[in-house]
């Protein structure tokens, strides 16, 4: 038993002999004194330059752009690309007449009940036609129409500040009054909501 604490001792003085800082044993000693003594690391034996440093670089983006070139033989081509730039000169292209024909959107958040079809809910471009006397509000989704509704045509202009647009207003708990104004002219009509 004195041998065993014998050995766990003298281990112990060896361990912290070890790993103190300030004794002088040939197996220890101030790592940071050799630091920055040699730069030799992964066995090269000079620095590397920028220009050296730039060209392996360069090289390396050559042999990636040749694989790059390879696979775009294989790819499908794209129709033309528009970007910022050729797509204002596209718009700007245009005649004066069709930029101001522009319609109003309006967002629908219930369904309504449209003669015997139901108007699901959406975003809708209104338009609106007179056909002799009678106006009538369109309702499209892209070029498709959706609805048409006889309208009400007025000179009031319900106190918007824009000339062009749509909107709907709630009347009671089952309808809703959408009201329009273009530069041609103003309507309303009032749409019943689904139960």
């Amino acid at each position: 038993m004195k041998k065993l604490l014998a050995l766990c001792i003298l281990s112990f003085c060896i361990g912290i002999a070890a790993y103190a800082d300030d004794v002088d044993m040939p197996s220890t000693g101030d790592l940071w004194d050799n630091w920055g003594a040699s730069q030799t690391y992964y066995g090269q034996d000079k620095s590397v330059s920028d220009e050296d440093f730039d060209k392996a670089i360069e090289s390396l983006k050559d042999k990636k752009n040749k694989w790059t070139n390879r696979f775009k033989k294989w790819q499908i081509p794209k129709g033309e690309e528009f970007h910022q730039g050729n797509e204002t000169e596209v718009i700007n292209q245009n005649d004066e007449s069709k930029k101001d024909d522009t319609h109003p959107v309006v967002s629908i958040p219930v369904e309504l009940q449209i003669a015997d079809s139901i108007l699901p809910v959406g975003h809708y471009q209104i338009q609106a036609e007179k056909d002799g006397n009678e106006v009538f509000l369109k309702f499209y989704q892209s070029q498709y129409l959706m609805a048409q509704v006889p309208a009400i045509e007025t000179d009031d202009d319900f106190g918007e500040d824009t000339i062009t647009f749509a909107k709907w207003i709630p009347e009671g708990d089952n309808k809703i009054k959408l009201i329009f104004g273009s530069m041609d002219l103003n309507a309303y009509t009032y749409i019943n909501i689904k139960e």
